[in-house]
């Protein structure tokens, strides 16, 4: 019997010199190596840089910058210390206008490749605080022996391991300062490996730290748990399993809410999906309302619309919209949002939109002349064919991910007889590859 050879290559350990000839989209610099691709961490397109092997595939390879030795002009020195290592941010070592170019190239090469349209007109790219924005994070917790510590934060760059981290640049400061606080506070409870991570929420006055624990806790650990909550304003919240387990811990009835404009004011628990960038939510709701062109006679549909965060903006204006969602109890918690705003011209419903027809209801039978879309990073392409047949000369679609965005052009477009107006960059997270986009669609 013959013997099984190992086809796996071994990684070359020497370093080697290369030019970088462009960027991925996931922000790495983009090499060719006796004709075959090598994606490389930490280079920059243009840059002449020494880099390692790190892993070694059949059709590609791939490496990490040890040494720039030609800097691109768009390099700048990363903020945070932790760069590198940390998963979190892959760009910080690019200058922000030059991030923003890369995120609008990604978006118009997805919209060619996946959906064969080009819009008419492109949009400035939405832009905010490129430090301490973001108010939702899900933090890692683990106790390590061999470093004799609990950690707090987020993978490191390429591995299932939490980083070593003592703070995080982009984490609004009232947690992002707090990492290595948190695991020192966390190593002295009584069940300091049951806890496995921290679920953040916070609003403009308030922090949410909701602790995920596999076991009770002791009495003991709960009240080390109050007396550091109340020590430094958080509130503290534990959850023992799912989502409907979160119970608060102190204070006794905590709410979280935020503003979406002036005048209105949504209320939400920690575990509720929203805006993780408060001050470019509100942008995207203005601009959208400056897209659908909103007047007081407009009847709107609001498709996966969680809590309702377009849903009331849009009800202040028009005669009438209907928002859908798939998860029952952000449904609830939108109709009561509408209440206490005292908006009762918006109507919550719940829906599977991914099998649902929206024809069959009661809500739909009288139209919309306008639509507005905000799905997963799954895209909206299952609920597609049935928006033009409900009237709407007006589509704004909000994405979160350029593929599924571009997926569902190309079916808008080509398919539905909608036109690409415009479309553009929002940054809701600076510093990452991530592309948050808003495409306007309107009726030939």
């Amino acid at each position: 019997m013959a013997r099984r050879t190992n086809r796996r290559q071994r990684v070359p350990q020497d370093p080697v010199e290369t030019h970088i000839e462009s960027l991925s989209h996931d922000g790495r610099g983009v090499a060719r190596i006796e004709g075959k691709t090598v994606f490389i961490d930490g280079a920059l397109a243009g840059e002449q840089v020494k880099f390692v092997y790190s892993k070694m595939h059949s059709k590609y390879d791939e490496g990490r910058t040890i040494e720039v030795l030609q800097a691109a002009n768009d390099r700048v020195d990363a903020k945070c210390q932790h760069f590198g290592v940390c998963g979190g941010c892959s760009l910080m070592h690019m200058a922000p206008e030059a991030q923003l170019a890369l995120k609008q190239k990604t978006l118009e090469e997805h919209l060619n490749h996946f959906g064969n349209v080009t819009p008419e007109q492109w949009l400035a790219p939405l832009t905010g605080p490129l430090w301490g924005y973001r108010r939702k994070a899900r933090l890692g917790v683990k106790h390590v022996a061999k470093k004799e510590r609990v950690l707090v934060g987020f993978r490191e760059k390429g591995t299932p391991y939490l980083a070593l981290l003592e703070r995080c640049e982009v984490l609004d400061p009232r947690v992002g300062d707090r990492l290595a606080e948190l695991g020192e506070m966390i190593a002295k409870l009584e069940g300091y490996n049951r806890i496995a991570q921290i679920e953040v929420a916070m609003d403009d006055e308030h922090t949410a730290l909701v602790f995920r624990n596999l076991d009770p806790l002791s009495e003991q650990d709960k009240q080390a748990l109050i007396a550091y909550g109340q020590a430094n304003d958080l509130w503290i919240y534990l959850q023992s399993g799912g989502p409907d387990t979160v119970t608060p811990l102190w204070p006794e009835n905590p709410q979280l809410s935020y503003a979406p404009e002036e005048g209105l004011n949504l209320e939400f628990e920690p575990n509720d999906f929203t805006q993780v960038n408060a001050g470019i939510n509100k942008k995207m709701i203005q601009r959208t309302m400056e897209l659908l062109e909103i007047s007081a006679e407009d009847r709107i549909l609001d498709l996966f619309c969680g809590l309702g965060n377009f849903t009331l903006p849009l009800a202040k204006r028009v005669t009438e919209v209907v928002g859908v969602e798939g998860d029952e109890a952000l449904v609830r918690h939108a109709r009561d949002n509408a209440a206490k705003n005292g908006l009762a011209n918006a109507t919550f419903e719940q829906a599977d939109l991914t099998k649902t027809e929206l024809k069959d209801y009661p809500w739909a039978k009288a139209g919309f002349n306008k639509i507005l879309l905000d799905p997963p990073r799954s895209g909206a392409f299952e609920v597609l064919h049935q928006l033009a047949a409900l009237g709407a000369e007006r589509l704004v679609y909000v994405s979160c991910n350029p593929a599924t965005l571009a997926r569902d052009a190309g079916e808008l477009v080509n398919n539905h007889g909608y036109t690409l107006v415009s479309t553009g960059v929002m940054d809701m997270f600076p510093h990452t590859t991530h592309v948050e986009s808003i495409a306007l669609f309107v009726k030939k």
